[in-house]
């Protein structure tokens, strides 16, 4: 991720909870999966509604983690308030790529690239269009259209 300020951000505080560290007080790595996963969750449903109505409406649209790339820069320790930043980097037929961080004020904790492939039945589909054009880098840094 690059140090110029990403648009089209979604941001999910999180509070560091007890159950969320390990026995040397930090933040235990799993966590940061949770925490991105959720951030992930509140994009789309920010972007497009719950997931269980795009699942139902869509005929069993449904998303997975193909590939992830996690750097872990810092550790974070119980009742640390978080920020979880997810953006849209990229978009391809069947697969958005996401970008990720876990920030604790100005400090860069986990920095995460996500690959979430759009399945039915079992195998990749081409994402919806409105999908697409909700997710997409292009429209969401684009300013916003005065005659709205």
């Amino acid at each position: 991720m690059s140090e110029a300020e990403p648009a089209g951000i979604h941001t999910l505080p999180v509070r560091v909870y007890y159950e969320d560290t390990d026995f040397s007080g930090f933040v235990y790595h799993a966590s940061y999966l949770r925490f991105m996963e959720r951030g992930r969750t509140e994009l789309l449903r920010g972007l497009a509604g719950d997931q269980s109505d795009l699942h139902r409406d869509a005929a069993g649209l449904h998303f997975v983690v193909r590939r992830m790339a996690i750097d872990y820069v810092r550790p974070a320790r119980m009742d640390d308030l978080l920020e979880v930043r997810t953006w849209t980097a990229t978009m391809k037929g069947a697969s958005m790529h996401l970008a990720q961080e876990v920030r604790r004020g100005p400090d860069l904790l986990v920095k995460a690239e996500v690959v979430v492939a759009c399945v039915r039945d079992g195998r990749a589909i081409r994402l919806p269009d409105s999908l697409r054009l909700a997710l997409s880098p292009d429209r969401r840094n684009a300013p916003p259209d005065p005659g709205t």
